[in-house]
């Protein structure tokens, strides 16, 4: 049967999409292990054995999420040599800004300066930047922005327990910027995400806000994790995610360049490269020896350190892939602006 008219007007976007520009804002405070260790009876050489972590970024009181946010997004535009009211929409990764309503991204929006952007929350734990840029890519080749800007931001140091020996001496802060915008060629691949809420304990708040305002003594929420299983699903499940990333964007690993994982562990990071049997010619992010794990932002922490340091060059390609709380995961080949 023909389909009847609509009277609609067909809206096509760019043929493609790239990243144009990445920002990072770094917390001022550096936390050695030998500040945590006392509170989870431990030392300095186990953090380094479990995590491979030497020492993280710690958010100082003046440095808000909004803060953090709004520093690495002007950085990530003047990189990208936009103003910000080129910017149409702006994405806010997040777990950490604690206003149910409104969304953080509608502040950073208003502090940068654009021309009313759309602007919106992700709340996807860690996994969140690599889901913002598949939905920037989707936005810039629908035409329904012309230019995205995706923002990773976490103050995680709070919502942290001093005394819980599975998570104290892992979680940090920072923020991480991306614009994405029109490309003539493809710049960002595919996205291969999804969620296995069957695993929904397995990194989570402590406590529900109803139990805690309940409380004699209310308290922040502070995150929970079983590392264990954590450490055997992410090594195994998100190295067949990051083959189908590469082939969905028509690459072997041996086309590529850099790797760059969220930075949860550095045991989860090498059985992953092992698990996909990278070749030794690529180049792997290890940001979280000395900046923790920063969740939403790890990845564009990450990215920024290896485009500052000559790891990744423009014209690179690279493998983003991220996970965590829900089980969420959402992996992506990009272009390196």
């Amino acid at each position: 049967m023909p389909v009847p008219a609509t009277g609609l007007r067909d809206q096509r976007g760019a043929a493609h999409a790239r990243l144009l520009g990445i920002g990072a804002h770094r917390p001022a405070r550096v936390v050695p292990n030998s500040e945590v260790v006392a509170g989870i009876d431990s030392s300095d050489e186990w953090i380094r054995q479990r995590s491979g972590i030497e020492s993280r970024r710690w958010a100082t009181p003046e440095e808000t999420v909004q803060v953090m946010a709004v520093s690495a997004a002007r950085q990530a535009l003047e990189r990208a040599g936009l103003d910000a009211r080129q910017v149409d929409c702006v994405i806010v990764a997040t777990v950490s800004h604690l206003l149910q309503t409104p969304a953080l991204a509608t502040a950073v929006a208003h502090e940068l300066g654009t021309d009313g952007a759309a602007a919106y929350d992700v709340s996807a734990a860690c996994a969140g930047f690599c889901h913002g840029i598949a939905l920037a890519s989707d936005l810039v080749r629908g035409g329904s922005a012309g230019h995205v800007l995706v923002i990773g931001v976490e103050r995680l140091s709070e919502m942290t327990d001093p005394t819980d020996r599975g998570t104290a001496f892992i979680f940090a802060d920072g923020a991480g910027a991306a614009v994405v915008g029109p490309s003539e060629t493809p710049g960002i691949g595919p996205v291969v995400w999804g969620s296995d809420g069957e695993q929904f304990d397995l990194i989570r708040s402590r406590e529900d806000w109803r139990d805690v305002l309940a409380s004699d003594s209310p308290r922040m929420p502070h995150l929970v994790m079983q590392g264990s299983a954590v450490f055997r699903w992410a090594s195994f499940t998100m190295a067949k995610v990051g083959l189908q990333a590469l082939d969905r964007a028509g690459l072997g690993v041996e086309d590529l360049d850099c790797f760059v994982p969220h930075q949860a562990n550095m045991r989860i990071t090498d059985a992953m490269a092992r698990s996909m049997r990278l070749p030794d010619t690529v180049r792997i992010a290890r940001d979280i020896v000395d900046q923790g794990n920063t969740s939403a932002a790890s990845i564009p922490l990450a990215l920024d350190r290896m485009i500052a340091e000559g790891d990744a060059r423009p014209g690179d390609s690279a493998l983003l892939i991220a996970f965590g709380a829900g089980l969420a995961y959402a992996a992506q080949v990009v272009v390196v602006p």
